[in-house]
Formats: structure tokens, sequence, C-alpha cells
């Protein structure tokens, strides 16, 4: 629906998190879910990363309007079933949330939604369609050599999603989560994280990343594909399921 957009991307915002420049993350540089190709590719290619840590809003928007709402024409789907159509392309591409939409509703699976899909919408439920287009990103989500690692963050963004998504589609209106504002830590690091990462690698919990924390989490780092820096930022949070 029109009116949803803002209130979808605060929902996917939710999940992206802010900025991220690890060694080991693909998608290289990002800000709230957008990389530095993908600012570039909206804005010029010279932009600096210091200027998408500072995106705007606007700008914001627009690449998510443009880039995602608007390919998968979500102001033509019901209320719910928009957002989770939103998310998936966010997070795997609009081309693979179309077909999990299409095959949900036994439309043809060419990526786009178009005037059939959407006339194939509206023979069915929307919150049928949503639980089944979630139960099809899961699978497929479990189906990638990743899932060890990263499985348990993505777990909880598609759980998060059809949960708010069905209570968009019934009317009702699912609270807005801030996002989590993680700390990275490191030897030396204390506190709140830190205790939150001792539990997550199942060693002593004390609040305080010593020599013990590093070792168990550079063995942790290497035996999931990941950097072993002994570093404990969004990357590592995401693959241990501290984040969504």
């Amino acid at each position: 629906m029109k009116k949803n957009f803002k209130d979808s991307l605060d929902h996917v915002l939710k999940h992206e998190g802010g900025w991220a420049d690890h060694p080991r993350d693909p998608g290289g540089a990002t800000m709230k879910g957008v990389t530095l190709a993908t600012y570039r590719r909206h804005f010029g290619k010279n932009k600096s990363k210091r200027a998408l840590r500072n995106i705007s809003d606007d700008e914001l928007g627009q690449i998510y309007r443009s880039g995602y709402w608007d390919k998968c024409r979500c102001d033509k789907l019901p209320s719910g079933l928009d957002y989770a159509v939103f998310d998936a392309a966010v997070n795997s591409g609009p081309g693979r949330s179309a077909k999990w939409l299409q095959a949900s509703i036994g439309a043809k699976q060419d990526g786009d939604v178009g005037p059939r899909t959407l006339a194939k919408v509206k023979q069915h439920d929307a919150v049928e369609v949503t639980d089944t287009m979630c139960d099809r990103r899961l699978t497929f989500l479990r189906s990638l050599g990743t899932w060890d690692t990263f499985g348990k963050g993505w777990g909880r963004r598609v759980e998060s999603v059809r949960t708010t998504a069905v209570a968009m589609a019934t009317g009702k209106t699912p609270a807005i989560v801030p996002a989590v504002k993680y700390r990275t830590t490191r030897k030396g690091s204390t506190g709140r994280w830190v205790r939150k990462l001792q539990q997550a690698l199942e060693i002593h919990v004390d609040g305080k990343f010593g020599r013990g924390t590093e070792a168990a989490l550079k063995a942790w780092q290497q035996a999931n594909g990941l950097e072993p820096d002994g570093i404990a930022g969004r990357v590592t949070y995401r693959a241990l399921g501290l984040l969504a």
C-alpha cells in the first residue's frame, strides 16, 4: 500500500543497523543497509565512505524506494505483504523476492511483479501468502552454505518480518522496535556486550574481554569462516545470532 512505505522502511532499518566496514563482509562499507557501491550508483562515483556514513534520510529513502519498494510494486500489494516483499527484496534482491511471492500464489516465476502477478495476489488471502513467502525465504536461506554461520541472525529476521507483516495485514499496529545499538568489543573492553558475547560463545561470563575471551572468539571466527581478528562487531554478532 502507498501509505506503508515509511513504516516498512522503519522496520527494515531495524534489521539493517548502522555503519559497518568489515574486511570479510562481501558488501564492503555499509550504512543502514546501503553499500558504498549502491550509494555511488545513485549519487555519483565520487561519493566517499565518509559521505556514506553521513547519508541523509532523503537519500536513504530514495535508494530504498527506487531500488526495492518500487521494483516490487509494493504500492500495489496488500498491507503486510508489501512489507514482507520489501524486506526480502532488500535482503536477497528484488528478483528473488518477486519469485518467492509468485511461487506463493501460483504465478509464473519470472521475477517481475507485473499485472498478472498482481491479479493473482488479489485471489489469495494476504496473511496466507505472507506466511508461505516467509517459509520459502527461510528454505532458501537454509540451503546456503553460510547458514551454519549466519543462520541464527537470518532466522530471527525472517520470523520478525513474519510477525510484523501478519500484524499489518490483520489491521494491528506493530510496534517499531528500535534498532539494536551494539558496541564493537575487543581485548580490554568491558560491559554488557562483552557479557552477551561470552554467553553466545558459551564461556565464562564476567563482562571482561581478556585473553581467554579473545582466544575463544578467534577460534569461533576461524571455525565459522570469519576473519579471526578477535574483534566482535556487526558481522560476528549477526553470525552469533545477537543481531537480526
